[in-house]
Order: C-alpha cells, then sequence, then structure tokens
C-alpha cells in the first residue's frame, strides 16, 4: 500500500469510527480534517514539527495485564508505538510493527478498527517532533511471549492494567482503561 493509500485508509477507518465520547469525536473531526488538509504527508515524521502515530495497547488475553516500555527520551513508561515508515502497508500496521520492535513480541493479534485518539504536545527531547497525533490500537497476546527491551526503551514488562507504574505518560493510564473497556465491549 503506498502512504497515499495509508492516508486514505486510515481516514476511512476515522469515518467509520464510533467514537466512546463527545471529545474523541471533536478529536476525530479534527483528524479528518488535518487528514484531508495534508494527505500522505501527515504520516511522515519528516513533515515537521505534527504528524501522525500508531500507538499498540498490547493486553493478555483476559485484559488484567498490559506490556509498557520505559522510553529514554520521555523518561516514563509508555505504550508501544511510534512513527508510521514508508514501508508500513498502514497505520494499523504500523501500531503492531511497533510492539513487535520495542517489546520484541511476536504472538499478536490485532483488535480491529481505531480504539483510540490523542494528540499531545512533546518536550524538546523529542528533537523536530512536536505534536504527535497519536491513533491507539490494541493487540492481544496470549501472554506467552516475554517482552524484551529494544534500543528505543530502558526497561520493557508486563503490568497489571489497575497497578500501573510511575512515572506514566500523560493520559496513559485513561487511554489503556477505555481501550480494555472498547475491546471487552468487542
Amino acid at each position: 500500500m503506498s502512504e497515499l493509500s495509508a492516508a486514505d485508509d486510515l481516514l476511512s477507518r476515522l469515518r467509520a469510527w464510533a467514537a466512546p465520547t463527545e471529545q474523541q469525536g471533536r478529536l476525530r473531526e479534527a483528524y479528518e480534517r488535518f487528514l484531508d488538509g495534508e494527505g500522505a504527508a501527515a504520516l511522515r515524521r519528516e513533515r515537521g514539527a505534527d504528524h501522525v502515530t500508531a500507538s499498540c495497547f498490547v493486553f493478555s488475553a483476559d485484559l488484567e495485564r498490559t506490556v509498557l516500555c520505559y522510553h529514554r527520551k520521555g523518561r516514563f513508561w509508555v505504550q508501544t508505538g511510534g512513527h508510521v515508515e514508508p514501508d508500513d502497508a498502514s497505520v494499523p500496521a504500523a501500531a503492531l510493527r511497533e510492539a513487535r520492535e520495542e517489546a520484541g513480541l511476536t504472538g499478536l493479534t490485532l483488535v480491529p478498527g481505531v480504539l483510540d485518539l490523542d494528540r499531545h504536545a512533546l518536550s524538546g527531547a523529542f528533537g523536530a517532533c512536536r505534536t504527535h497525533w497519536d491513533v491507539g490500537f490494541a493487540a492481544l497476546t496470549a501472554g506467552s511471549d516475554l517482552p524484551r527491551v529494544s534500543d528505543e526503551s530502558e526497561q520493557v514488562g508486563w503490568f497489571p492494567v489497575d497497578d500501573l507504574p510511575a512515572p506514566l505518560a500523560s493520559r496513559v493510564s485513561d487511554r489503556l482503561r477505555h481501550l480494555r473497556d472498547a475491546v471487552r465491549q468487542g
């Protein structure tokens, strides 16, 4: 899939998504305007200060545990995820690739559809990146995979969703609970 197709695919997914709250609905509309205006460029970090990123919230099969990485640049615990690369077939594929790369997990099953949106500002530690238009997806694993540290994290581990480590990146706790609820509701 080309970058243009990946952008069109994301736009289609966003339009099909029934945002669970009014706030998420307003955010979805902002994402749609951003993608309509920028097209494929919205997916490229080379575009500049703001661009789409893909997050993969990894859950155990019973949805009680999640995998988090301690992010070197951010100095906080966060879900797996990152930039969309030119070789990624779609934004969900980018999210799954990031989970595999950052946590070393292989037995992941991606839950269909967009489950969360979060636009957030970044500190100077993130270089030229200033705003991430993050699209959240969920993946399930049987839990037999043990996460392993990557070049982008100092630590990786399983944590109970209701007992997360500190410090957490902004809104991670809320996002995890909302995604878990969305997966449970199917």
